[in-house]
């Protein structure tokens, strides 16, 4: 084995996936178990975990499904025993689950004073709490281990103001502190072996925002425009674009890296729009 296989390889390491079966956690597991690793994706969907692990199993790689609440404790706890009762333990945590709401997103026409209560609590709920909750259930594990590396997703709504995303830029932002908080826990109470950070993908067209960037036709939005002409490469980013970050906070190539939020944006947070 070669240096960069040392340090970067992911032979043997044990990743389990929240949100495993949607557009982005299932693109970080395509890419990890190429690199090595053993992946267990956690969804809440028999169906999609199935089709989502038959789609993966060529890769040659360990892959497998389990049917998990995020939410729900009882669930959590279950799925995290019947990991480590298969591989006798968890090395990296991405916690992919999340998502929005209209209730929770003002909409054109609409002001802050349109909010529904009900959705922006789901919507904080699902993307901080499901978060939160896996986070301490398998970090427990990680303690016991002395190492291990938690990766929480945020976004480009956390650190600036991105317009009508209310609920989910108050659930992500919370993440960024979240993350910084929970690294600074593990290492004064159990060591520098374990590691916390996130990454903030920019804006990726994907089913669930395509409509919302493009019109029927393939052009953009007058939304879509005012993305791209803020993304100093003037274009969206893919699914598959998260994964090299994805690969090095998984390994060891990152053990002096905590408390980060790394953008994967095409420039986007760093541009004024000046």
């Amino acid at each position: 084995m070669n240096y960069l296989e040392s340090v970067f390889g992911l032979d043997g390491k044990v990743i389990v996936i929240t949100g495993g079966t949607g557009i982005l956690g299932s693109a970080m597991a395509s890419g990890l178990l190429y690199a090595g690793a053993a992946v267990v994706l956690l969804g809440t969907s028999d169906e999609k975990i199935k089709r989502v692990v038959d789609t993966l199993k060529p890769i040659g790689r360990e892959v497998i499904g389990l049917k998990c609440n995020v939410l729900d404790e009882e669930s959590v706890n279950a799925a995290h025993a019947a990991v480590l009762k298969r591989f006798g333990r968890i090395d990296v945590l991405i916690n992919a689950a999340g998502g929005n709401l209209p209730g929770a997103t003002i909409g054109v026409d609409q002001t802050i004073f349109d909010l529904q209560m009900k959705q922006f609590s789901q919507v904080v709920d699902l993307n901080l709490n499901g978060t939160v909750l896996p986070t301490l259930v398998v970090g427990r594990t990680m303690a016991n281990q002395k190492s291990g590396s938690i990766i929480n997703i945020s976004s480009m709504a956390a650190a600036q103001a991105i317009t009508r995303v209310v609920g989910y830029s108050a659930a992500k932002a919370a993440i960024d502190n979240f993350t910084k908080w929970m690294a600074v826990e593990f290492a004064h109470k159990f060591g520098s072996g374990i590691r916390v950070n996130a990454i903030a993908p920019g804006f990726l067209l994907t089913d669930q925002n395509r409509a919302l960037l493009t019109n029927p036709d393939g052009s953009l939005t007058a939304r879509g425009i005012t993305i791209i002409e803020k993304t100093p490469f003037k274009r969206f980013g893919e699914p598959d674009e998260l994964i090299g970050a994805i690969l090095w906070l998984s390994s060891d190539a990152s053990k002096f890296v905590t408390g980060t939020v790394i953008p994967i944006d095409g420039g986007f947070s760093a541009f004024s729009g000046v």
